[in-house]
């Protein structure tokens, strides 16, 4: 059975530290000692992710009719490519076999990509947005737990994403169709419970009790706020 990396044991005395993606801010910082992944664990598992969104997008491209929206898509395709080209260089590094960091997590990642995959292109298009969105800011926060490894790994998921312009697809559809607002509105928030579903899993075995969940609560509302922002941005309600 494949098991998720906050399901594995981790290295006795290791630290979480959960802290804003923007270092320089001045949004509160919550730390507190947690059962974090080892770091082959955690490099595999955001390696495939990217992988992920590399292949969700191509296949986007494909259902494009409009050539500017391919040439937008192949933009975002090739920034997801660089970041798992980059965290496989890390792996490599590392002394480590990427391909058998990445293969536990194929199949779970998989089916979370197919559950926030939507039935139309624009929700597909949103549901990358939000989700690398949630997942990288997640990530980051665990990657003071790893020393130079965590330093590289931050560096490369801080990288652009060219996803610009796969939000200027969606805010042109909803100037031209009013009707997507509200659609994707709803799609958007499905998405936010799946995908913090995952990041809470990796906090504690078992779930959190109420002396967890106070402590982490600020944590979440830190991802929660840039998911709104991210999706003000677009035009939706979170």
């Amino acid at each position: 059975m494949v098991r998720w990396f906050w399901q594995r044991r981790p290295a006795p005395g290791r630290i979480l530290r959960l802290r804003s993606r923007d270092e320089a801010s001045d949004v509160r910082r919550v730390d507190f000692e947690q059962l974090a992944p080892d770091v082959s664990t955690y490099l595999g598992q955001a390696a495939y992710l990217q992988l992920g969104y590399v292949e969700t997008l191509s296949a986007l491209i494909e259902r494009s009719p409009e050539l500017s929206h391919k040439a937008s898509l192949s933009r975002a395709v090739g920034a997801a490519l660089l970041k798992h080209e980059r965290l496989v260089e890390l792996i490599r590094d590392r002394g480590d076999d990427p391909l058998a960091l990445m293969l536990p997590f194929r199949e779970p990642l998989d089916a979370f990509r197919l559950a926030t995959h939507g039935a139309r292109p624009l929700e597909t298009m949103l549901s990358v947005h939000i989700t690398a969105g949630i997942l990288d800011d997640f990530y980051l926060s665990l990657s003071g737990s790893y020393g130079d490894a965590g330093r590289r790994a931050a560096s490369i998921l801080r990288a652009d994403d060219d996803q610009a312009q796969l939000v200027a697809i969606i805010t042109d559809a909803i100037a031209a169709d009013e009707e997507w607002r509200g659609m994707l509105s709803m799609w958007g928030r499905r998405l936010v419970g799946d995908t913090l579903l995952v990041a809470r899993g990796a906090l504690r075995p078992g779930g959190l009790d109420v002396n967890d969940e106070k402590q982490v609560e600020p944590v979440f509302t830190q991802l929660l706020g840039a998911h709104a922002r991210r999706m003000t941005a677009i035009g939706l309600e979170a």
